[in-house]
């Protein structure tokens, strides 16, 4: 078994293979949409996810430059109204003046494409580029946890080598990169992460020896033959392919993907871009 010509990494797909190999194999290898729910409550979980999109395309519309009072109107729901109240009065403060909302970029790891999808990408006249992640997680992570995850060393890293791409080809320097979450439960207390080029050299090794090492194990497996999964069965009741690995059919529930999110495990109850296209697609 090979991996698809087509496939293209993402700091979701990494760190599901870091999770779970299994998991990897069965969502981008194999492509296998298994019919089960992640978590329950089904319409709670939804909902958050839904709030969590919409939050995104205000905050995006705002970056814009759509009027605050144009878009306040269209928020009626109570917990969205809330986060957006959170972001008009205590969102990311100084933002420098170029503002890039939602974009894209990649650059070639191992062979492979790496893509990654920014919530915000804002640059200062000086150079200095801040990549910002809008969180809509009900609990507030750990310092820690945001540190191990491949969100916070593929966004930098991918931004330093394909910064010319956002519009006026002017390279990034890695000393001048900083990344900040901010949570919209707890908009007082983001959380920074500085960049440099120690940083960058040492993602580049560890991203270039984990491609590879995926392409390998894929190769390595029979035709037909599944990945090993985690051994850590405490995720599975929040995996969709539980069954299909014989880990339980009952969904784990919110919370305790939640209590998950703030001990260490590397579940994470936040929104993303691929969330956000499943969602588009339902």
């Amino acid at each position: 078994m090979v991996l698809p010509k087509e496939i293209q990494f993402s700091q979701g797909s990494l760190q599901d293979y870091i999770d779970c190999p299994r998991r990897f194999q069965l969502r981008y290898v194999k492509r296998l949409r298994w019919p089960a729910i992640e978590t329950k409550p089904v319409l709670e979980n939804e909902r958050h996810l839904r709030h969590g999109a919409d939050l995104h395309r205000l905050i995006r519309q705002h970056v814009m430059g759509i009027p605050v009072p144009t878009l306040s109107r269209s928020v009626t729901d109570p917990q969205l109204r809330r986060w957006w109240r959170n972001y008009l009065e205590g969102g990311p403060e100084d933002l420098p003046s170029e503002r890039y909302p939602e974009v894209m970029l990649s650059t070639q790891v191992g062979g492979h494409r790496l893509v990654a999808r920014y919530d915000l990408v804002a640059r200062d006249p000086k150079g200095n580029v801040l990549i910002v992640d809008w969180k809509t997680s009900r609990k507030r992570p750990r310092r820690a946890w945001l540190s191990e995850r491949l969100q916070t060393h593929v966004y930098p890293y991918v931004l330093v080598r394909a910064a010319e791409a956002l519009g006026d080809g002017r390279a990034v320097q890695p000393d001048r990169v900083s990344m900040v979450y901010w949570f919209a439960g707890f908009p007082s207390i983001p959380e920074r992460f500085a960049y440099d080029a120690g940083r960058y050299r040492g993602d580049e090794r560890y991203l270039v020896d984990l491609v590879e090492e995926i392409a390998g194990t894929v190769a390595d497996c029979p035709n037909g033959d599944l990945l090993p999964a985690t051994a850590d069965e405490g995720r599975c009741r929040l995996c969709r392919y539980r069954s299909l690995c014989r880990r339980g059919v009952e969904a784990g529930w919110l919370d305790e993907r939640e209590q998950e999110t703030t001990s260490g495990d590397p579940f994470d109850f936040t929104l993303d871009f691929e969330q956000i296209a499943e969602l588009d697609m339902a």
